[in-house]
């Protein structure tokens, strides 16, 4: 059975954030330490010729300058611009920078795509999708939507840049650096090093951040790890911002071709959607997936999808928070939008009439969900009642146009196999060594909370131990999976470790919370280990989690499909004369299964509306198209949410387990709490203005 309404407890990791005393992988200091800067190609695409290191070699403090030769993981080839050429390592971070501004390099330069759209730019057709009867229903309707939208590239930005320590000793490898999978990360390093997982540690304890950037393998690890291999010294490499910009991961640009169609009744009838976006050739981030969710998020029965991709020579795009429905929902919701005002229909009740059973893609049911009661308890919280229904009709006092709009969004609820050891002693401590990462969205507080609503524990004296690949194996937190395959085995470990414990004491347990019963009973403590498997795994999932390879699973289980939903009510202010948007009120109510951390998810929720927000009005990565590089690649140009931007995020959560998904009916929720936010600004500033913006990030030129 699902567990019971978690309690709300305090941050378990606040008050040593508050006093600095967190730990990040960039913090690490040993004994003897060297510094490293990168090098970075200054052209796009074309092979390196020379590589002159004299001037770098001659820089006070530079202990050693590693180029091409030096490094297996590196290439000749350049793909795209600010990919690493070399790397100087230094006794000071001030003479290692100095070093590396002095190197020159020469190339044979070759052509190059920047853009989607420049010249030589061409789709590659990925696998679509089609199901019901999508010609006739366009044939039949008496209303179609249609429309292009497009949303822009963007840079993740974590306040944590990409920082590696790498030390060895014994021949043993340690990584001390943020990451989202440890292991992965490892065994990618082992094998560019060519030795033994075995031999190599990450550890990754705390992250400042990661939305999907810190979750493929950096090719700066086994650099740094080389460097310290060479040198037989601890070195440490802290990228720039600007030089992250060229080499992490990124959100591509992608333009989203929408029709939408509805017939006599007013019901929504068919969807026709074709997507292209930016990517590397073999790049991991499929077009296909854009299409995937959203066709889950209403009972619509004629969907056709197509997706390409159009190479481009920049670095690789992957997964950033929302990943692939954040741009295809809003593209999706604002035809809805417009959708409503062709029928005459309020927006809100249009989406509640039509809720989704079946799941189309995989052709099964969708596992109960809560989505309705998003809109409807947002819609009450709102006061959507008191929208006047036709555009440019609200105004304040001054003449400040008021719009009010409203958006849903749904992502997939995933799992993975997954360990817990719960040890509990007499002295009054209780280490749990569990896995995952913890990049600031509380899973250690919702690790925390699970063991204290099972046992009578002192909860201000728990360990908790994840990151570290030494301590065992580490589940990759990525796509809302950490928390909602944890827990569970968190639980489970729990409940063993009660059921150990009623074996131990017998009939007549001493007094006292556990820790005092087991110095009582003159036990120092009590130790298991209980696992959990998503729905349909085997033992074989748990072996390959334990090896450090892929042991997820979902959204699509065997016999149904799980989704996490979210609904988002948005009021915009437009100032009459400037046309500044403001945003000075947000309702986000979501549906994430059993909520285990109260606190944390909160905060979750409300910076799932900060990133929305200033996706759809401030996030852009421009880039040059003379150099293929991004011209505002730090944090005084990429611009971003601030505090003075926000108004008041009133946020609620269902909190009713999904008894499909796994034992304790958790669902993840950091992906989801940015998706509607978007399309339901832009839909408030239609209802505002009356005008209908396709292109994200949203600028007062087009509101004017």
């Amino acid at each position: 059975m699902p567990a019971d309404a978690f309690s709300d407890i305090a941050r378990v990791d606040a008050r040593g954030k508050v006093l600095g005393q967190t730990r990040y992988g960039a913090d690490t200091q040993l004994p003897a330490m060297l510094y490293a800067m990168l090098v970075p190609a200054t052209v796009a695409k074309g092979t390196v010729r020379n590589i002159d290191v004299s001037p770098a070699t001659g820089t006070s403090g530079v202990v050693q300058v590693l180029s091409l030769g030096d490094f297996p993981t590196l290439s000749r080839e350049i793909n795209y611009l600010g990919y690493p050429i070399a790397m100087v390592v230094a006794e000071t971070l001030e003479a290692a920078i100095e070093g590396a501004e002095a190197i020159r390099a020469t190339y044979d330069v070759t052509s190059f795509i920047p853009l989607m759209d420049s010249p030589g730019a061409s789709i590659v057709p990925s696998e679509g999708f089609d199901t019901g009867n999508v010609d006739t229903e366009f044939q039949d309707a008496i209303e179609v939507v249609e429309g292009t939208f497009e949303t822009p590239t963007q840079h993740h930005n974590a306040m944590e840049l990409f920082g590696t320590v790498a030390h060895w000793s014994g021949g043993r490898l340690t990584v001390y650096e943020g990451c989202q999978n440890s292991d992965q990360a490892r065994n990618a390093l082992a094998e560019a090093m060519g030795i033994s997982p075995e031999l190599v540690t990450i550890k990754s304890e705390h992250v400042g951040g990661g939305f999907g950037q810190k979750s493929p393998p950096k090719l700066q690890t086994a650099l740094v790890a080389e460097a310290a291999r060479l040198t037989q010294r601890p070195v440490k490499l802290v990228t720039p911002r600007g030089q992250l910009f060229h080499i992490a991961n990124y959100r591509p640009r992608s333009i989203h071709n929408i029709r939408l169609a509805a017939n006599g009744e007013g019901r929504l009838t068919a969807i026709e959607y074709h997507v292209v976006q930016e990517n590397w050739p073999d790049g991991g981030f499929r077009s296909s997936g854009y299409y995937q969710d959203v066709a889950r998020l209403y009972a619509i029965d004629s969907f056709r999808a197509t997706a390409g991709d159009i190479h481009i020579d920049r670095n690789m795009p992957r997964h950033t928070r929302g990943t692939h429905p954040f741009p295809a929902g809003f593209a999706l919701e604002s035809a809805i939008d417009e959708m409503a005002y062709r029928l005459g229909a309020d927006p809100v009740q249009l989406r509640l009439d039509h809720e989704a059973k079946t799941d189309i893609i995989a052709g099964q049911p969708l596992a109960p969900h809560f989505l309705n009661d998003c809109l409807r308890e947002g819609a009450r919280r709102f006061e959507w009642s008191r929208r006047i229904s036709q555009p440019a009709s609200m105004r304040l006092e001054d003449g400040t146009l008021v719009g009010l709009g409203v958006a849903c969004g749904i992502f997939g609820a995933s799992g993975s196999a997954a360990e817990t050891t719960l040890r509990v002693r007499a002295d009054g401590t209780t280490r749990i060594i569990s896995s995952g990462h913890e990049m600031g969205q509380g899973i250690r507080t919702a690790v925390v909370n699970a063991v204290v609503q099972g046992l009578d524990v002192n909860p201000d004296r728990i360990e908790v131990l994840l990151g570290d690949t030494s301590l065992g194996p580490q589940l990759a937190t990525v796509g809302e999976r950490g928390t909602a395959s944890i827990i569970p085995a968190t639980i489970k470990a729990a409940a063993a470790l009660r059921a150990r414990f009623r074996e131990l004491a017998g009939a007549n347990p001493p007094a006292g919370n556990l820790h005092q019963q087991l110095a009582r009973l003159k036990r120092p403590y009590i130790e298991v280990t209980a696992s959990e498997l998503a729905p349909g795994q085997d033992a074989s999932a748990l072996e390959a989690f334990r090896a450090g390879r892929r042991a997820g699973a979902g959204s699509e289980y065997d016999g149904f499909t799980s989704m996490s939903y979210i609904a988002q009510f948005v009021e915009i202010h437009i100032e009459p004369r400037t046309r500044r948007v403001r945003m000075p009120r947000v309702v986000s109510i979501a549906d994430v299964g059993r909520v285990v951390s109260p606190r944390t998810a909160i905060g979750q929720m409300h910076g799932g509306v900060v990133w929305g927000f200033s996706t759809a009005l401030r996030e852009q990565s421009e880039v040059d198209p003379r150099f293929a590089g991004y011209l505002n690649d730090d944090l005084a140009d990429y611009v971003m949410a601030v505090n003075a931007d926000i108004g008041e995020v009133d946020v609620g959560l269902i909190d009713k387990p999904d008894t499909l998904v796994n034992s304790a009916g958790v669902k993840g929720m950091g992906e989801l709490v940015m998706l509607g936010t978007a399309p339901a600004i832009a839909n408030a500033i239609y209802h505002a203005t009356g005008k209908r913006i396709r292109k994200l990030p949203i600028r007062i030129e087009d509101v004017l």
